[in-house]
């Protein structure tokens, strides 16, 4: 959800199942940190819908209270890329939701999303292009659902941010506030279901 250059692990599944099975919603929903200014507009209208829906969620996320308030367990150490961890740490909430998710329904869910987004990889941007095939053959949709990808998220975010702190306490912070950002979590995630449902 945050503009910065996509990489391993970043925070995909939200908004691949806030796409609820559009293709093209589904497209711009992953593409959207990667279109800049009016390259939008060169894209089919499915797609910008996603582009647009993408950019709302990420709004509402920011301004949501339960997200506002989880985001201070990292803001003393991390600033403004608190937004950022928390973005990443949703989907691993998300992944491991009961209600939503179980590992196969997840696997099938993570494999369903790749074949959809094959079609349409003429329309993606250059820099998505470059990493989707990673993002397949690693399968990291799937892999939001361990705390190990929760690490290799965290790090991959910390390398794509030239001034964030060590990734390792934002991992630790992660561990030991676990329930408490999980109960966050549950507070949040069915508002912003809600609030998409309706865009």
């Amino acid at each position: 959800m945050r503009r910065m250059n996509g990489e391993h692990y970043m925070n995909y599944l939200a908004h691949a199942y806030l796409s609820f099975d559009n293709a093209g919603i589904l497209v711009g929903n992953m593409i959207s940190d990667f279109v800049k200014g009016r390259r939008k507009y060169d894209l089919p209208e499915s797609i910008q819908r996603g582009i647009t829906i993408h950019r709302k969620i990420d709004t509402y996320t920011d301004q949501h209270l339960a997200n506002r308030e989880l985001k201070l367990i990292f803001k003393p150490y991390y600033g403004l890329y608190s937004s950022a961890i928390m973005d990443v740490l949703f989907d691993h909430f998300l992944a491991n939701d009961e209600e939503i998710f179980d590992d196969a329904s997840l696997m099938e869910f993570s494999l369903r999303s790749y074949s959809t987004l094959d079609p349409y990889q003429e329309w993606f941007p250059d820099k998505f292009a470059r990493m989707y095939p990673w993002m397949k053959s690693q399968n990291w949709l799937y892999h939001y659902r361990f705390r190990e990808g929760m690490r290799n998220s965290l790090g991959g975010l910390a390398r794509r941010a030239l001034y964030m702190p060590d990734p390792a306490h934002a991992y630790s912070l992660f561990e030991e506030h676990y329930e408490t950002l999980r109960a966050g979590y549950r507070e949040f995630f069915p508002d912003l279901v809600e609030m998409t449902r309706q865009v």
